[in-house]
């Protein structure tokens, strides 16, 4: 039981990165909007950066390798991405501050999955989860 869930929670923590990963290069000109409204720097290279981290982040996860360093680098990102696009503590025009207070607080949910990810997954021979 515990193997199925630990599965079942990395796949899905995969998922949940490999869509939004995919849609950065579909919709590339919408998360560039998004990033300047924000104030970002260097939109373009970083909006690059974050598609295939998280394409490549979650195809390992997918494949149970590289756990640890894929589920705490995703958590760096998490972190990152809510301190610069969900800081709800800012105002900017046509930004909704309940959706990005909702945002943040969600993305730490996330974050924490992804930290407790990384331990289980620590000092492990094999890219194995516990059983």
């Amino acid at each position: 039981m515990k193997s199925a869930l630990i599965h079942t929670g990395r796949g899905l923590l995969a998922l949940y990165f490999l869509l939004p990963g995919v849609m950065k290069f579909i919709q590339w000109d919408m998360h560039v909007a998004l990033m300047e409204t924000h104030g970002m720097a260097m939109v373009p290279v970083l909006l690059a950066v974050a598609g295939v981290t998280q394409v490549g982040a979650s195809v390992c996860l997918f494949l149970n390798k590289q756990v640890v360093v894929c589920a705490l680098g995703l958590a760096t990102m998490v972190l990152l991405i809510n301190l610069n696009l969900h800081d709800f503590w800012n105002v900017y025009e046509g930004v909704d501050t309940k959706h990005e207070t909702q945002n943040f607080v969600k993305n730490m949910g996330i974050f924490a999955g992804l930290l407790l990810l990384a331990a289980i997954n620590m000092g492990q021979a094999s890219s194995e989860s516990e059983e």
